[in-house]
């Protein structure tokens, strides 16, 4: 009984036999044609040395041959009016045969049409040795180079290669030169970061955290709807404050007055005075949670971003939403500001980013290269660049266009925060507790740190949500998903001898996409 198979299986084993029946002719060269290489090679030669065609060559080369045509594989045509009468020709042409200038040729001379290879040969057979040598520096490739190269295919060559002609001293020498593929320039090196405290206090996941601009204390908001204040060089706690009804996702301190400006899953978005501890201003106007929030370096304006795919922008003195920045088509989850143009980005879960112009409260650029969300967004603090980080990819920027420089790929997490200071050093932490230490300039991917969590807690509640440098880029703080802040230094004692950049210059695999 013959057994029934699917279609699918049937069709299967169709592609696998012819499959199997055509594998060795794979990359197999197609044969070549007699008549039409014939055809090609007596064109080429019309085409390209056209000019020297009438240039003279020995009889006596030919007759040891067996006749004119035997040296000739495409039995080209010669003159037939030299044939019966002596004819004396004046060589007018730049090749150095005969030796001087309206010589006269001897009764052995034919003119050719095409010459032979033979034939090509024999004329500097019959030079001098100097003037021949003199000859084939000055000639880079003769007719008899066509003939012995054709049929050679120019596609036959290795990826990569290509012939270069390097001429040095008056010679022109005929050379494979391999081309040179991008490769990645040495980075610069870093020293390792490590771990050297871990800070404990929160009740719920560690949401956001943000540097005051003194570099005294910094301030961190959780999941357990409390914002605390803590001191920067002994890790102790200095201030709680409550007011959140759910989970606080951002925090951000002004440089300009003493204000701390929060914002949470609750929908709001506060002002606390810090000299009274208390909230003096509200914010309304997101539909749903805020995930993120930013102070304009220069001007009294904060900008948020929220579930309800909008960005916010609010005057700080007087609660006005200024611009509501809408275009994106799922949530907005990380906004940055900064002074030059475009002084707004907005990264989303719809996987686009946007550059606003903050005057007109619209769109300057979207751009749409990754394939996942964005949920985090760093600005250099000295070039004009910025990165941006999703589970496919993180990917360097230049402003104020959003030209695309390069990816930094090998962090396959999702990317919940970047950070990046002076040195070049940036920061990627994921949701599964992993952070990669990258160089800027190069994308090289220096170190990579996964800290254990704190005792009592699930291996699950590994995962990093925020992480900032301090003001003076010797300190880097990350919040975490086991209620601790983690606080990272530079190793004091490596060098680059103890730890040499383990780099290789390979070659790049710049994607756009």
């Amino acid at each position: 009984e013959v057994q029934k198979h699917s279609v699918h299986t049937l069709v299967f084993r169709s592609l696998k036999r012819t499959h199997d029946m055509f594998v060795a002719d794979n990359a197999k060269p197609i044969p070549l044609d007699e008549e039409s290489h014939k055809v090609k090679m007596a064109v080429k030669l019309r085409t390209e040395y056209g000019s020297v065609l009438h240039m003279p060559t020995l009889k006596e080369n030919l007759r040891e041959k067996g006749g004119p045509n035997t040296g000739d594989p495409y039995g080209h045509k010669q003159y037939s009016g030299n044939q019966g009468q002596e004819l004396e020709y004046m060589i007018t042409g730049t090749h150095p045969y005969p030796p001087g200038p309206g010589v006269a040729l001897t009764a052995d001379t034919k003119v050719q049409r095409m010459p032979s290879e033979s034939a090509a040969q024999s004329l500097a057979v019959a030079l001098p040795a100097s003037q021949s040598r003199l000859d084939a520096n000055r000639t880079a490739a003769g007719v008899g180079d066509v003939y012995r190269h054709a049929g050679i295919s120019e596609r036959s060559q290795p990826p990569g290669m290509s012939v270069a002609m390097v001429e040095a001293g008056g010679n022109k020498n005929s050379a494979l030169m391999a081309k040179k593929a991008p490769t990645m320039p040495k980075p610069q090196w870093h020293p390792p970061w490590k771990l050297y405290r871990v800070i404990s206090g929160h009740l719920g996941w560690v949401r956001c955290i943000a540097v005051e601009p003194g570099n005294q204390w910094f301030v961190t908001g959780s999941a357990d709807r409390t914002i605390k204040i803590w001191d920067l060089a002994s890790g102790k706690l200095k201030l709680s404050l409550t007011g959140h009804i759910s989970t606080v996702r951002g925090v951000i301190v002004s440089a300009r007055s003493p204000y701390l400006f929060s914002c949470g899953e609750d929908k709001q978005v506060k002002c606390w005075d810090l000299e009274y501890n208390k909230v003096i201003r509200h914010y309304h106007g997101h539909l749903s949670a805020v995930y993120g929030l930013d102070l304009h370096p220069t001007i009294d304006v904060l900008v948020t971003c929220s579930r309800d795919s909008t960005a916010r922008i609010w005057d700080v003195r007087t609660k006005a939403s200024v611009h509501t920045l809408s275009g994106h088509t799922n949530a907005v989850a990380t906004v940055k500001c900064q002074a030059a143009e475009p002084q707004i980005i907005t990264g989303s879960h719809d996987t686009t980013i946007r550059l606003w112009d903050l005057v007109a409260g619209k769109t300057r650029v979207t751009l749409t290269n990754h394939k996942k969300s964005v949920r985090a967004v760093v600005l250099h603090p000295r070039h004009y660049t910025f990165a941006s980080g999703s589970p496919d990819n993180i990917k360097q920027w230049k402003f104020p266009d959003g030209n695309f420089i390069q990816n930094l790929s090998g962090h396959n997490a999702i990317i919940n925060t970047l950070a990046v200071n002076s040195d070049g050093v940036l920061v990627s932490g994921a949701d599964n507790g992993t952070m990669h230490l990258w160089d800027w300039r190069t994308g090289y991917n220096f170190q990579r740190v996964h800290a254990a969590v704190q005792p009592g807690s699930l291996d699950s509640e590994s995962g990093i949500f925020a992480c900032v440098f301090d003001q003076s880029e010797s300190r880097l703080l990350t919040a975490e998903a086991d209620k601790t802040i983690k606080v990272y230094k530079e190793d004091d004692t490596a060098t680059e001898e103890t730890h040499p950049v383990s780099w290789k210059p390979e070659i790049i695999k710049r994607k756009r996409f």
